[in-house]
């Protein structure tokens, strides 16, 4: 491994740890397709609209990266392939990736499917070497779950972030490179990091905020402690100010948060070709909305709080929300109320892009179905109706879809399904995208 320090770390000198992936998603697609070995491949959307959220290593020597525009991306690396994703496929390894770390410690936050943050002090009770317990756990990763992954050791989240992405390879002048692995940040190195990284390398600083320090002159994180955090709060904000001052000190005060609870849970489709009707968009808020009931149950929660989130072709939003007294996890009852909630929505143009968020989540078992639902004084409220309906079918439903869920539990997603679930190819359930960028899978029709 490659460090400048004569020594290695304590569990003091490097309590986080950052777990990263590499190329996650189309390393799985290529693990399951091994004809994809040494070509170019994405995850995402292969439409026009399409936006690539995974490349391999011989995608990325052509400049293929993450967030990309899928029509980008092909103009790059014309012979690109690009595949829609599987994300009941990625969540399978995720789990099996979250069982490792957990045999390090179960002091652990995920930060997506494939990255963790870990905090190692439990390792100082077993007088475990942190350095030695990343190596394992990386060679672990590769030896059980076929993938590779960077790993990075520091004082702070923030040391450990910026250590796990210089741990893995890289592109250089289209040559791969080999990062070192795992990688402990030394004072030494952390001194080096603070006089010389961009702060666009700063976890948190996208490309508009980026260039919003450029203009001001300070492209370097250095030149970030030249200036107040007055002065940075009152440009950016009472959160992002502070941040950006205690990241050009080396300072990151948050702390590993295990066990960290869901928001929210929520799909959502950028259409291959915009839709204008309330019938096109009716049926996609059923989709949606059985993807989104389906991660509900998978995880035990259900949600007092439905989303609808409307994109229009001149990129303009509108969202309503509906909170209710009681929980959902019904796909016709969470497809009611978003339904209701779209009856609220002018549709004044064409619509590139459709969402449904369940928030406000709370254990199964604590659900009470009551009567009172919040519209008084509502009588003519159009979503009332829908409320009474959704309560009335999450509790006529609730016994058969348990037992639908039992069945795909045992003999696979696919053993049973509703006449909604039938195409052309059989069953076909769609699975939970959220906010990954994404896009459309296939181009539009001409």
């Amino acid at each position: 491994m490659s460090n400048s320090a004569s020594r290695g770390p304590s569990v003091l000198d490097a309590p986080v740890a950052h777990v990263d992936l590499d190329a996650f998603f189309a390393s799985v697609e290529i693990l399951d397709d091994p004809s994809l070995m040494g070509k170019a491949v994405a995850v995402g959307g292969g439409g026009e609209r399409g936006v690539v959220a995974s490349a391999s290593y011989e995608a990325r020597r052509f400049g293929v990266r993450s967030a990309m525009p899928s029509v980008v991306a092909r103009r790059l690396c014309p012979d690109l392939i690009i595949l829609p994703g599987r994300f009941d496929r990625y969540e399978e390894y995720s789990r099996r990736f979250h069982a490792l770390i957990r045999d390090v410690t179960p002091d652990y936050e995920p930060v997506g499917l494939d990255e963790v943050f870990a905090d190692l002090r439990s390792l100082r009770r077993l007088n475990v070497d942190p350095l030695a317990a990343a190596r394992q756990l990386r060679q672990r990763v590769a030896d059980e779950l076929s993938l590779r992954c960077g790993v990075g050791l520091g004082r702070n989240k923030l040391f450990a972030k910026l250590a796990s992405r210089r741990a893995k390879p890289r592109v250089e002048n289209g040559r791969l490179v080999e990062g070192p692995g795992v990688l402990w940040v030394s004072p030494e190195i952390e001194a080096r990091w603070l006089s010389e990284l961009e702060v666009r390398a700063l976890w948190g600083v996208g490309p508009a905020t980026a260039a919003k320090l450029d203009q001001l002159g300070l492209r370097y994180v250095r030149d970030l402690a030249r200036v107040s955090e007055a002065d940075l709060v009152h440009r950016f904000g009472p959160a992002l100010g502070a941040t950006l001052a205690a990241y050009a000190k080396g300072e990151d005060p948050r702390e590993v948060v295990s066990n960290r609870a869901n928001k929210s849970v929520g799909h959502e489709e950028t259409f291959a070709k915009s839709l204008s009707s309330r019938a096109e968009l009716n049926s996609v808020v059923e989709r949606h909305a059985d993807v989104v009931a389906r991660a509900l149950r998978a995880q035990g929660l259900v949600a007092r709080t439905v989303t609808l989130i409307v994109r229009f072709d001149d990129l303009t939003s509108v969202s309503r929300s509906q909170t209710l007294a009681f929980g959902l996890d019904d796909e016709d009852a969470v497809a009611t109320v978003a339904q209701a909630l779209l009856t609220t929505v002018a549709l004044d143009g064409a619509v590139r892009l459709l969402g449904i968020h369940a928030s406000s989540l709370r254990q199964r078992d604590d659900n009470q179905l009551q009567l009172s639902f919040g519209f008084e004084g509502l009588a003519h409220d159009p979503r009332a109706e829908a409320v009474e309906s959704s309560r009335r079918r999450q509790v006529a439903n609730e016994a058969l879809r348990d037992v639908v869920d039992e069945i795909r539990e045992r003999f696979g997603s696919h053993a049973v399904a509703s006449a909604r679930d039938l195409g052309d190819r059989g069953v076909e359930l769609a699975t939970q995208r959220g906010r990954h960028a994404f896009g459309p899978e296939t181009t539009s029709e001409p």
